[in-house]
């Protein structure tokens, strides 16, 4: 089997790579642009074959799925910072939307017939009241960002490929999902980096934060991209599944989990910066429908997964201070 995955050297496309790597036969072809940092996927070099490729460009992305043909594909390039679609609407609606659009467009000339994984959000549903929670796929989509409104787009363009040309994407509106190797731009990884910078004596001991009260519902990323493949192995086309764990917390009982991790006093500030225009109050995902279809549980406890977090930056900033003491020393 020939899966393709765009964006594999984005957080969830590494940690996609590595689960098919170790639990399923298949030959793996990821995408990335020439500007991608490659540090989540150097232990992947010699594993997979990679395609340097912009899906905003119709003509290069028909020519990789030409090329590579393949029976899946797990479709998570996008621009996927919430806050960075204030500052750059057009550039998140057409990183998603356009490149959404360019991928079937490529799979219909190519003449394929593959199964789709669209990986779109739970921040479509934005507005959600308080006897909407927990939230269903049929709640209504009420988008409070440009990000947002741009994953409805996707979702809606997968829709209507699938109606009008018979193309097989399953759409996963995934809930947060953080782990080891997240962007420190996201909440999980930023508070973990800062604890980290401050038990290295980098940064001094404050804890700079936006909305605490906000509240989510987190997933594993290794849970997630399992259930990425199982929304190909037994979901059905054309139809939406949310993945979530079905636990909320508060950022600053997030945060607060992170603290009892860690022998540190500090301070906590809010960041004026770190506050959105528009805040989803409160993310709680039903996963009941997705695990009906699938038999999908998360398996990985969130205390497992933060202090996996926080080791990652203990570690990769621990490695980093070692360098610069031995190029400071010749």
């Amino acid at each position: 089997m020939r899966v393709l995955i765009t964006g594999v050297s984005g957080f969830v496309g590494s940690h996609l790579a590595d689960y098919l790597l170790e639990n399923h036969d298949v030959e793996i072809y990821g995408i990335i642009r020439w500007r991608s940092k490659r540090d989540t996927i150097y232990h992947l070099e010699n594993k997979i074959k990679f395609y340097e490729c912009d899906l905003r460009d119709l003509s290069s992305t028909t020519a990789i799925i030409k090329e590579v043909k393949p029976d899946r594909i797990f479709h998570l390039a996008a621009q996927s910072f919430v806050p960075a679609s204030w500052n750059a609407p057009a550039e998140s609606l057409t990183t998603n939307i356009l490149g959404n659009l360019n991928l079937l467009e490529a799979v219909r000339y190519a003449k394929i017939d593959p199964l789709i994984q669209v990986a779109c959000s739970s921040e479509e549903y934005g507005l959600v009241l308080p006897n909407e929670v927990p939230i269903k796929e049929t709640n209504p989509l009420r988008p409070l960002s440009p990000y947002a409104v741009s994953k409805v787009g996707q979702e809606m363009l997968s829709y209507q490929y699938f109606k009008s040309y018979g193309i097989k994407s399953v759409i996963t509106r995934g809930f947060n999902h953080t782990g080891p190797r997240r962007g420190d731009v996201f909440v999980c990884s930023n508070f973990a980096k800062q604890i980290a910078q401050i038990e290295l004596g980098l940064k001094p001991p404050v804890i700079e934060v936006g909305n605490l009260s906000a509240k989510r519902d987190f997933t594993d990323v290794r849970d997630m991209v399992r259930a990425y493949w199982l929304a190909l192995e037994k979901g059905i086309p054309g139809e939406v599944y949310n993945i979530c764990s079905g636990t909320c917390y508060t950022i600053r009982e997030l945060l607060d989990k992170f603290l009892a991790l860690s022998n540190k006093n500090v301070d906590i500030v809010v960041d004026k910066a770190r506050l959105r225009p528009s805040d989803v109050e409160i993310l709680l995902g039903d996963n009941t429908k997705f695990r009906k279809q699938t038999g999908w549980r998360p398996e990985i406890p969130f205390e497992k997964t933060l202090e996996d977090i926080l080791n990652y930056w203990r570690e990769r900033l621990g490695n980093s201070a070692l360098v610069g003491i031995a190029m400071a020393h010749g």
